[in-house]
Parts: structure tokens; sequence; C-alpha cells
């Protein structure tokens, strides 16, 4: 008998559980690449997903009229300086600190490594709702929405003006505004995309004949990520609701107070159940977007921030 063989009823030890430290090459390489996919590509999606949100009379056409009427294509980056920079440079620290954290403790209380990864992406996504992306989100909205006051003749508010007028007025929860919202489309984004994108990797296996413990090629990540974040657009009435909430365009039949489902109500007797899914398409586009940048360039931002910090990169992308 091999001296190697296990011993007959004996049970082998169990694998111990250890926290993942997390680098600052990982929150480096995610900052880097999120402030890539928004600076090219991102913003321009995100400024016609809610354009087309604020303004649901419009298709997609009249809302890239009426963002080009703005400025040409600077009307497209509106909101990109500071607020979609500060998001995305911050996007990836405080979803890998809270996500890690959180699949730790998720496994340490027993949990497959799938519901882990989920809860972890769940709660990631509800930290960097409350910790950034409310307030960047809002003043996003703000900038897109005010054109308004442009169109009536009177010069718009700077930036750092308009942040410091809705402070003035309404205080913190004035600049988080639509947080909530925020937080239920990070939450169910997070976990949706998190699990569709994996029913797609297994789909792909099955077609392609892989097993479980081979690698996806980049093009077959690309495709089930994209796919993943396609299909999670189902709760863009989420989104819509989030945009109306922090929207500065005037309307005396809106309730002045808005909350979740009131927004909702409004919404829905104004356009109807095609109002809630105003801007999918732009959002789809986007996800695919983030997609190609996270997974084909994570590659060769991976060896670059290597290089430069000497680190070995962990994130998985």
């Amino acid at each position: 008998m091999s001296a190697s063989a296990p011993i007959a009823g004996t049970a082998s030890a169990p694998q111990k559980l250890e926290k993942k430290p997390v680098k600052f090459s990982n929150l480096l390489l995610g900052a880097g690449l999120n402030m890539f996919e928004v600076t090219t590509l991102g913003q321009p999606l995100e400024v016609t997903k809610t354009t087309m949100a604020a303004n649901r009379a419009d298709g997609m056409a009249g809302a890239i009229a009426r963002i080009w009427s703005r400025g040409g294509v600077l009307g497209f980056y509106q909101g990109l300086i500071p607020w979609a920079w500060i998001e995305a440079s911050t996007k990836g620290a405080v979803l890998l600190f809270v996500a890690s954290e959180a699949e730790f403790y998720a496994k340490s209380f027993g949990a497959p490594d799938f519901v882990a990864g989920i809860t972890g992406g769940m709660t990631g996504g509800l930290a960097q709702a409350y910790a950034t992306m409310g307030f960047c989100t809002c003043m996003k909205t703000v900038e897109i929405t005010k054109h308004k006051v442009a169109a009536s003749g009177q010069k718009p508010p700077g930036t750092l003006q308009t942040f410091m007028g809705i402070y003035r007025a309404e205080g913190i929860r004035g600049i988080n505004k639509g947080v909530n919202a925020v937080a239920v489309r990070q939450v169910t984004n997070w976990g949706s995309r998190f699990g569709l994108s994996r029913v797609a990797e297994n789909g792909i296996r099955k077609i392609t004949g892989k097993g479980d413990t081979e690698k996806l090629g980049v093009w077959e990540k690309i495709l089930a990520s994209a796919v993943g974040g396609g299909l999670s657009a189902w709760n863009q009435p989420i989104e819509v609701i989030r945009v109306e909430m922090q929207s500065k365009t005037v309307d005396p039949n809106r309730p002045k107070k808005l909350t979740v489902s009131s927004a909702a109500k409004y919404i829905y007797s104004n356009n109807g159940m095609k109002g809630l899914y105003r801007g999918v398409t732009p959002r789809i586009a986007l996800g695919v977007w983030q997609t190609v940048c996270m997974v084909a360039l994570g590659d060769v931002a991976k060896d670059a921030v290597e290089k430069l910090t000497g680190d070995k990169v962990t994130a998985k992308h």
C-alpha cells in the first residue's frame, strides 16, 4: 500500500478558509479600467440612457438629437467631469473591499461558492450605491437634465455652483436624492449579472465540450458576460425611477416629494409600461461595452499593473 494513501476510517482535514488580501494592484486595475470605460463610450451611452429615461416621449433618434443640440459631441459627455470620474475611480475600491469581506463571511457560514459570490456582489453593490454612487448619479442626472434652463435663455449654473445650490437648499439628502433607487438597481444588477453570466458560461461549456476546470477563451468570456449584462437590464424600471427622482425637470403634476413607489406610479400613469423601459437599448449597449473593457482589456491591464507595482494581480474579471 502506498505510504501516501489515506488511512481507512479517517476523514480528510477540511480545507482552511483564508481571507484573500485586497491588494493595491487590484484597486489600481479596477479604477483604471473603469476610468477608460467611462471616458470612451461609457459616458455617451450613459447620457443617452438618462436622456431617454428623463424624456420618455423621445425615441432613440429624438434623444440623440436632443443631446446634440446641447453642444454637439461634447453634449454626450455631460457629467463626465468630475462626477463620472469620481464614480469610476472609487467604484472598484468600494466594491472590492466590501464584496471581498461579504464573500468571505458568507463562506465562513457554509455558503457554496456560487451563493457566496452573489452575496458578495450584492453587498458590494449596496455599499457602492450609498458610499459613492448616490451623489455621483444624482449630479450626473442634474447635469444632463438642466438643459431647460439654457433653453429658456438663462445661463445654466456651473458644476460646483449647481452642487452647492442643491446642498444649501436640501442638504445631504438633496445631494443623495434617489439613492434608494440606486441601491435597489445595484443590488439587482450585481446579483442577476453574476448569476446570468454563470448560466451563460455553463451553456458555452456544454456547446464547446469544455469541462468545469477548463478556462474559457477571451471571446467566450465576453459573450457570457455580455449575455449576463444584457439580460440584467430587466430591472430598467428601477433605473428610470432613479432618473425621475434625480431629474431637475419641472412638472407641476409630479409629486413634490418622490419616493420609489410614487415615482413608479407617476411614470406609469404618464407613459405606461413602455415608459418604464425607456433607455433599455443604450443600457444593454453600455453593459456590453463594460464587459469588453473589463474582460478583453483586463489581461493587458493586469500585465501592465504587475510590471508597474511588482504586485501579482489576483482580481477576477
